[in-house]
């Protein structure tokens, strides 16, 4: 058996066409499928497309949650729930072409846990695609742990990574990043990305940053050692112009003066402590939000689902 998961927020324009599509996939296989959508909290009519698909294809699943609370968790509420031996994830947005699949299956029955698609081109503005770029490369770097290049949410599990993942605690999740950590088997596929088949994208920028942040603070502690390194410059600066100017003072006679210099080193400073208290403070609320030991996620409501798998009612 095989599933899909697929998050869904306020996507009422693309649900028609992503029905179509996944329906011509199924119905082209022989093995059995299921395909869970994941309603994360959509104000349109999305969630009463999705039912009404249900009736008429029980092989169409639906998870409300009740209310938004974002991509990366909508994306484990549905790996929660999946039942099958290979499990893909892919947005709803048509982004990610359902017809991988076989591609996906193909080398899962080579023998590899995770494969995971890369993408070779993307049909963005030219800023976005800037900023994924920069992103990547930085997140590459930084990271403690070996996260592919170009490579997103879009992939394909083993059922064993999919229970790794739904018995991970973090609350701040970072799905590709996880997926990476666990290890196992792992290969990508390169494909070109297609722009949304319709509507607006849902990931604003504000939303991208918030992800990026989250990778980078989940899986990297060179933000604090950068707040070291700062904290380190900035004193050995200093210390380098008190001897300059004590050795102007008694060797050459000459008085510092200069009010708006003065002013410049305390804001200076003042910027350097201010940067490394927020480092500080995204890993501490990052904590803050562990302890609380909250569920991800609150389901409203099941449609298609006979047991009570992924119990975070």
């Amino acid at each position: 058996m095989y599933s899909i998961v697929i998050p869904i927020f306020n996507e009422q324009e693309t649900i028609p066409e992503l029905l179509r599509r996944l329906t011509a996939l199924m119905d082209g296989q022989t093995e059995t499928m299921e395909i869970i959508f994941v309603d994360d909290g959509s104000k349109d009519s999305s969630f009463q497309q999705l039912r009404d698909a249900h009736g008429t294809d029980h092989r169409f699943k639906v998870v409300r949650l009740s209310r938004n609370f974002g991509h990366q968790i909508a994306i484990s509420a549905g790996i929660d729930l999946a039942q099958g031996d290979a499990i893909m994830i892919m947005d709803g947005d048509l982004q990610d072409p359902p017809e991988l699949f076989a591609n996906f299956v193909d080398k899962w029955k080579e023998g590899y846990d995770v494969v995971y698609a890369i993408r070779r081109k993307r049909k963005e503005g030219i800023f976005r695609r800037a900023a994924y770029f920069m992103f990547y490369r930085l997140l590459q770097r930084i990271s403690s742990i070996d996260i592919p290049l170009d490579s997103g949410d879009f992939s394909l599990i083993d059922k064993r990574v999919a229970k790794t993942l739904s018995a991970l605690p973090e609350r701040n999740r970072f799905v590709r990043g996880i997926r990476s950590w666990t290890g196992f088997t792992q290969i990508g596929i390169a494909y070109d990305r297609d722009k949304r088949y319709s509507g607006e994208t849902k990931y604003t920028m504000t939303k991208l940053f918030r992800l990026a942040l989250d990778g980078m603070f989940s899986f990297s502690h060179a933000p604090l050692r950068i707040a070291s390194y700062f904290g380190f410059l900035v004193s050995l600066v200093s210390f380098a112009l008190g001897v300059f100017y004590l050795l102007q003072k008694l060797l050459v006679g000459i008085d510092t003066k200069g009010w708006a210099s003065t002013i410049i080193i305390i804001l200076f400073l003042g910027g350097i402590q201010l940067l490394t208290v927020g480092i500080i403070g995204e890993y501490i609320g990052r904590i803050y939000d562990e302890v609380k030991q909250r569920p991800l996620y609150i389901i409203r409501e099941r449609i298609g689902f006979e047991s009570t798998k992924g119990g975070h009612n």
